[in-house]
């Protein structure tokens, strides 16, 4: 047991930091900033391609949900293969995994959040919109001033799961050998070839703590005096 134990805290800097000391960011810390940077990405781009898709009927919104329903109907790692081979072929340059992962991320999830903000646009009852247009406002107004708010409160909850998954969907970067948690626990268990569970128990640890965290975090804050006023 204390062999188990030490072959974590021997390992504890790299496991969260990665090399950090020398300029790349790894581990818990490559995790975090992987998710943050895509989910800053997905959120606004799948809600304007949302209010795209309400805006817009016809030909505009089949696209877009044609090109929704092919993103979501394939596997992430092939999303993150892709990108990684094919960016450096369009930009004529090779581009850091961690960046090219944080797109891949982005990309698949921009398509789930765009599914779920235009349901929480078309749960709204129909007089809101109808009662903006009439006050003077233009559809965009409407949309940015009127319905959006109410939408997004409605659909937080699926928002939270969804980026709950983007957390945990890191753990793919390990296929191109981005050194977050997954690959750098890994790079230990190869290295060291003594208890792996130990390595792969704490590796499933952190993620708990990080995706119950993340959820406590939300929940306090929709139960805090400012968003409770704002509903």
């Amino acid at each position: 047991m204390i062999a188990n134990i030490t072959v974590i805290t021997d390992n504890l800097d790299y496991l969260l930091w990665g090399r950090m000391a020398q300029g790349e960011p790894g581990g818990v810390l490559l995790t975090l900033l992987m998710a943050a940077g895509a989910a800053a990405l997905a959120l606004p781009g799948g809600v304007l391609l949302a209010g795209l898709a309400w805006r817009y009927g016809g030909g505009v919104r089949r696209v877009l949900f044609i090109w929704a329903e092919f993103i979501r109907g394939i596997p992430l790692i092939f999303v993150i293969f892709w990108l990684y081979f094919l960016l450096p072929l369009i930009t004529g340059r090779d581009l850091p995994g961690a960046l090219t992962v944080t797109l891949a991320l982005a990309w698949f999830t921009s398509a789930a959040v765009m599914h779920t903000a235009y349901a929480g646009l078309q749960a709204l009852p129909g007089g809101q919109r109808e009662a903006a247009v009439a006050g003077g406002f233009s559809h965009w107004q409407t949309l940015r001033l009127v319905l959006l708010p109410q939408a997004m409160r409605n659909v937080l909850p699926s928002f939270i799961g969804l980026f709950i998954a983007l957390l945990k969907d890191t753990s793919l970067a390990f296929i191109v050998n981005v050194p977050e948690l997954t690959t750098v626990a890994g790079q230990v268990n190869s290295r060291v070839q003594v208890y792996p569970a130990a390595i792969f128990i704490f590796t499933g640890l952190v993620y708990y703590l990080l995706c119950s965290g993340l959820g406590w975090l939300i929940s306090r804050w929709r139960s805090a005096p400012l968003y409770q006023a704002a509903k």
